[in-house]
């Protein structure tokens, strides 16, 4: 059995239309996320955020369309230096009894009136994995904090 060392990361960023505060709220506040995780959504769904936004704390997502197909993310802060950088520990698990664990370092940097959002995520299994995360995941999880930060 040969062991698998090397890791497959994403790095990519979005230009968000708020302050550094404002936006690492809106990524970080679980009464925030409950409303722009949904927010593009036809059908609300399952979305059951908990966050405790200290070194050490947790943030607990649970969602998905109903109780039998339910998406559960775990992140554990590892840096939490408010408004500039967060990073966790995230593991992650798919109705299909997928898992998953990587390491997220986002950056919020004040830029053209608005804050350059940078995600470093490390760890992929797979080149595959990671390609999905660059192009639905972190996409579709940033249209919703911008939708959400337009609208509010």
């Amino acid at each position: 059995m040969t062991e698998r060392t090397e890791t497959t990361r994403l790095r990519m960023t979005r230009l968000l239309p708020a302050t550094p505060e404002e936006v690492f709220d809106a990524y970080t506040d679980a009464e925030k996320q409950k409303i722009w995780f949904g927010i593009l959504n036809d059908k609300p769904g399952i979305i059951e955020i908990e966050v405790d936004l200290r070194v050490g704390g947790r943030q607990i997502a649970v969602w998905g369309p109903d109780r039998d197909n339910l998406f559960r993310e775990t992140q554990t802060f590892v840096v939490v230096d408010r408004p500039r950088r967060l990073v966790t520990e995230s593991t992650g698990s798919s109705p299909d009894g997928m898992t998953m664990t990587t390491t997220i370092e986002i950056t919020f940097e004040e830029h053209d009136g608005g804050t350059l959002f940078t995600v470093v995520q490390s760890g992929f299994p797979t080149v595959e994995m990671r390609d999905f995360f660059a192009g639905e995941a972190w996409t579709g999880a940033l249209d919703r904090v911008e939708t959400y930060l337009l609208r509010r």
